[in-house]
């Protein structure tokens, strides 16, 4: 197929993803909250509590990570430290992993990571959230979060996978023949 006509097709594949996004984007606003307890997480300075974790925000994004021993989820956090700052202007933001929080923060530094992690450790949270699967493996994932009065309520979630809108990697790989072509993510390259 000749360059131009593949980039029209293109085009209009973009456009139709554009009027999904936008129809589901008005699904989302229809979605009645969960009510959630307010789980108590753990840092490196001691126990928080889900409601902390908001700051000064209505909203909080809780990304659930597999913790240190995933590459993949090592990807997302590296992806995530690059826009930060943006999310955190919007929302609160925070990483949750199963790993102890002292863990969490030399991996953390480790990678220059600059937002905020917890450790769901001896808690039920990931997996009240399904982000635990039946076999007991963590599943990666974000759920978005709203403080509305008193209550805490989850207004959406979604689960992350190679490929998905929240790694930017995967769709730089797609504008390339064969796309990713079998690559998977490392800790460190040569």
């Amino acid at each position: 197929m000749k360059y131009q006509d593949a980039t029209r097709r293109l085009a209009e594949h973009h456009e139709r993803i554009a009027a999904l996004r936008a129809e589901m984007r008005q699904i989302q606003d229809e979605i009645e909250p969960q009510e959630v307890e307010d789980y108590r997480l753990s840092t490196p300075d001691g126990d928080v509590r889900l409601s902390e974790l908001f700051g000064d925000k209505a909203d909080l994004f809780v990304i659930h990570n597999m913790g240190a021993s995933c590459p993949y989820c090592t990807l997302w956090a590296d992806g995530f430290n690059g826009v930060y700052h943006h999310l955190a202007n919007r929302a609160a933001f925070v990483v949750s992993s199963p790993d102890a929080a002292a863990a969490q923060k030399r991996f953390a530094d480790s990678r220059g990571w600059r937002f905020p992690m917890v450790s769901h450790q001896g808690s039920s949270f990931a997996g009240d959230m399904g982000y635990r699967s039946e076999e007991g493996n963590w599943i990666p994932g974000i759920s978005a979060f709203r403080r509305d009065g008193d209550r805490l309520v989850r207004v959406s979630d979604r689960g992350m996978e190679p490929g998905d809108p929240f790694c930017a990697v995967w769709h730089f790989f797609d504008l390339l023949p064969g796309g990713a072509g079998g690559w998977q993510p490392k800790f460190k390259y040569p």
